[in-house]
């Protein structure tokens, strides 16, 4: 039944999504000419691997300059290790701050989700190297989702390995009303722009 809800939603959605994520892929390209998706291996239902979609919110060189930034900075190379994430990230690009404030860089997702790799809801998907810094199990029951009970929550002051709480708990008590409380709480970080 969750994987019916998920494909009927997404394509109820593509009449009015699909012209926004025209607009933000034509904005990325403005920007600065370069692709607008950004993809990347991620670990899916079973372990499975599987390639996402994003917008791109960063330079293209954004790896090598986020090791310089954390050689020269002990205090976001701290921030790094425990959260696997920065409040300030100086790889994002002016319009990406603005689209992972609002979460739209996720939009892109919709494929992932349509595909099966993914679904609406559910853990944040990890990347495959941050496995080994994630202490729980639901996850691997699970199919990664575009928003869930973690990113809905206190996600930008959680460690990385405190993920696992939420995504055990959501594993134990998925409910097609569950969902619907999830996706109706994404909606008002999207307004707030309280994501990262």
């Amino acid at each position: 039944m969750k994987r019916i809800f998920d494909t009927a939603l997404v394509v109820a959605s593509l009449p009015f999504v699909a012209p926004v994520l025209l607009l933000i892929a034509l904005a990325i390209f403005l920007e600065d000419g370069k692709s607008p998706f950004f993809l990347q291996e991620r670990v899916g239902k079973n372990g499975k691997r599987f390639t996402i979609w994003k917008f791109r919110t960063m330079v293209v060189d954004a790896e090598a300059r986020l090791e310089a930034y954390l050689d020269s900075c002990p205090e976001a190379r701290d921030e790094w290790e425990t959260k696997q994430k920065l409040n300030y990230d100086p790889r994002c690009t002016k319009l990406g701050k603005a689209l992972r404030k609002t979460s739209l860089d996720e939009l892109p997702q919709l494929l992932n989700v349509l595909r099966g790799q993914m679904s609406l809801v559910g853990p944040r998907p990890m990347m495959p190297e941050q496995q080994a810094l994630y202490p729980g199990q639901g996850y691997y029951r699970l199919r990664p989702g575009m928003t869930g009970s973690w990113q809905v929550s206190e996600r930008n002051e959680s460690t990385f390995a405190q993920r696992a709480g939420y995504d055990d708990e959501y594993d134990q008590n998925v409910s097609f009303l569950g969902d619907l409380r999830i996706i109706a709480q994404t909606a008002n970080v999207v307004v707030k722009g309280t994501g990262v």
